[in-house]
């Protein structure tokens, strides 16, 4: 069915109501034919019409180089770990990197970067952002809640308020990379980001999942999202792509009428003696169903690049608990170098 009202306008989303007034009319989201649109909610709440605050936004991010978005359809797929060992491994690059967490709901990152209970200074230049080391710095709202635990109970207008300021009013100053961790999904913090940094330039979005179907088929959403609002998509990276953990660092159980014994020390003991060598053997397993090709097989199918795997690693969901880099021991073995193998895909010589 065409869209009759929308006049062919490029801003009446493909699955919109019939007689569409187009994304940026002050009647979007309240028209008429904006009823049981799946679009009413998000357009309602959206920014309308030429926005003052761009050419600030414009100029504030004239000093950063590129700006990469981190994407998920889904939450709890480890896409703000992702974020934060990206931003670790550029810093360690010795890149210039900022990384901001738009999570207005869930803001994360400030404990993954070890950075809890750091607040935001002000200067004459705008907010500062909390630096984990003299190349790495962040902000987040979490750096504003009195206390962790409050929850952020805001409709849609008020957190793009917040990201337009985050934007506007935070001093980067002269930095390569601007890594923006946002939200699971594609709502009112998507829209507003992807609109105030398309006026910037962007470079595109990093979109992350785990194997199975039930993450994948909200990530062909998200694809089809930058896609309909003009984000190239940099790739998928498939976290959590099965279980690596060494044999000697397992733990072992007997299983018997009583319930469940600790055998780890009689397990290791028996290979020590019986079969040393297998000391040094990396157990796997299957955690989530790929049998159907996972992320891979549907970046192959939509069209877009396919990153790479990043297995579960116990020492790095210990490294992301602790706000470390993965990268600054040798600890992460089964996870860092998926990692970096990611990162140097995506960082191009200039």
């Amino acid at each position: 069915m065409e869209n009759g009202g929308g006049g062919g306008k490029g801003d009446v989303p493909d699955d919109a109501n019939e007689h569409c007034p187009g994304t940026q009319s002050e009647e979007a989201g309240k028209a008429d034919a904006c009823a049981g649109c799946p679009n009413q909610q998000i357009c309602a709440t959206a920014p309308k019409g030429p926005d003052p605050d761009v050419v600030a936004i414009v100029e504030r991010m004239a000093t950063v180089k590129h700006k990469i978005l981190v994407l998920s359809g889904k939450g709890g797929v480890g896409k703000s770990t992702f974020s934060a060992q990206l931003s670790f491994a550029l810093a360690e690059m010795e890149h210039q990197v900022g990384l901001l967490d738009i999570d207005i709901c869930g803001p994360s990152i400030p404990k993954m970067l070890g950075l809890e209970g750091q607040d935001i200074h002000q200067s004459n230049l705008g907010w500062s952002p909390v630096y984990v080391e003299s190349n790495l710095g962040v902000m987040s709202i979490g750096f504003m809640l009195p206390n962790p635990d409050d929850a952020v109970i805001w409709r849609g207008p008020r957190k793009n308020g917040l990201i337009k300021q985050f934007l506007k009013d935070v001093d980067w100053g002269e930095i390569d990379y601007l890594v923006v961790d946002a939200p699971p999904g594609t709502s009112d913090e998507h829209i507003s980001i992807v609109q105030y940094l398309l006026a910037t330039g962007i470079d595109g979005a990093i979109i992350v999942t785990t194997p199975q179907q039930v993450s994948l088929i909200d990530v062909r959403k998200e694809i089809n999202f930058c896609k309909k609002v003009g984000v190239p998509v940099l790739g998928v990276v498939e976290n959590m792509s099965g279980l690596r953990q060494p044999l000697s660092d397992l733990r072992f159980v007997k299983s018997g009428e009583s319930g469940e014994t600790d055998a780890t020390e009689w397990a290791l003991n028996y290979i020590r003696e019986k079969a040393p060598e297998l000391l040094s053997v990396v157990a796997c397993s299957e955690v989530f169903d790929s049998s159907k090709g996972g992320a891979e097989k549907m970046c192959d199918e939509m069209g877009v690049p396919f990153l790479g795997k990043v297995p579960m690693d116990p020492q790095l969901c210990k490294a992301a608990e602790e706000g470390r880099s993965c990268f600054s021991d040798q600890k992460c073995s089964a996870s860092a170098p998926a990692l970096q193998s990611i990162v140097k895909k995506l960082i191009k010589p200039e």
